[in-house]
């Protein structure tokens, strides 16, 4: 993971995901951090102004282009040697601009913040960290409220022991475990053996054929609470780095349903990383 973007718009929780990215990027040894700000032209809330009233282009631009030289500059001090930051500024929205912006940088990795401590925040300010983990096919990093970095020395896989050969994102697993050395922890939730089945045994061995050599430790969890037990598990076990697969299909299915997705990302002091198959 040699390219990192962290998308921000100025705010409190984008600086704590830039500085979070800059930790782990030594860690990962990547070699650059693209900060990316995409702007619009400010939406009159009063019906007697007009158009001339708004912010021009030129000044929305300039905006932007200040807001980034000042943002890295903040997070130059926490940046490690060899570690390159760059600044993309562009006039689109973010759910429109994110995906060129990976494809032309050759990111491998992206890191976004959310806001937490109150219901319009989570629905407004979470939304694009949610959006973005949703569609993306790179791996994302959401890093959750009051988060401070810690080096990732144990890793928390949650899966569901369903199509795994089929399902699960071997590589990208395997490079974060390989560059931090992080002990693997696989945990599954049910509650009452009812998402058990006769071939959940021969896939929990199809996991581990997966992970030949990386030791993983297998854990069992009888919960109705989705959110509460990987919370729970994470504070017991040291967890510094969630990460889950969602499906299309199966116990994952409702994973980025508004209450699931809000809750694990704005209500744990854990990462998430979300990996599509």
């Amino acid at each position: 993971m040699k390219n990192i973007l962290v998308p921000t718009d100025f705010s409190e929780a984008a600086k704590r995901a830039g500085i979070y990215a800059l930790q782990l990027a030594q860690q990962l040894h990547a070699e650059k951090i693209v900060l990316y700000n995409a702007y619009q032209q400010p939406v009159a809330t009063d019906a007697s102004m007009t158009p001339v009233e708004l912010i021009n282009f030129d000044d929305i631009r300039e905006i932007s282009n200040t807001g980034l030289e000042h943002f890295k500059t903040v997070l130059q001090t926490h940046a490690a040697e060899g570690v390159t930051l760059e600044t993309v500024g562009e006039y689109i929205t973010l759910a429109d601009g994110w995906r060129d912006i990976a494809e032309s940088k050759q990111i491998d990795l992206i890191v976004m913040g959310v806001t937490g401590g109150g219901k319009l925040d989570e629905v407004l300010i979470g939304s694009n960290a949610v959006n973005v983990a949703k569609h993306s096919t790179i791996p994302v990093i959401v890093v959750p409220p009051g988060t401070a970095f810690s080096s990732i020395k144990n890793v928390m896989l949650a899966c569901d022991f369903k199509q795994v050969v089929e399902t699960t994102p071997v590589g990208a697993i395997k490079h974060i475990l390989d560059e931090t050395r992080a002990k693997l922890f696989v945990l599954n939730i049910d509650h009452g053996n009812k998402n058990f089945s006769p071939d959940t045994p021969f896939e929990s061995l199809m996991l581990d054929t997966l992970f030949y050599g990386y030791e993983p430790q297998y854990h069992f969890v009888d919960s109705t609470d989705f959110v509460e037990a990987i919370n729970s598990f994470a504070v017991d076990n040291n967890i510094d780095l969630i990460i889950t697969i969602p499906k299309k299909h199966g116990f994952f299915e409702g994973l980025f349903k508004r209450s699931h997705t809000k809750q694990l990302a704005f209500h744990s002091h854990v990462p998430l990383m979300v990996v599509h198959d």
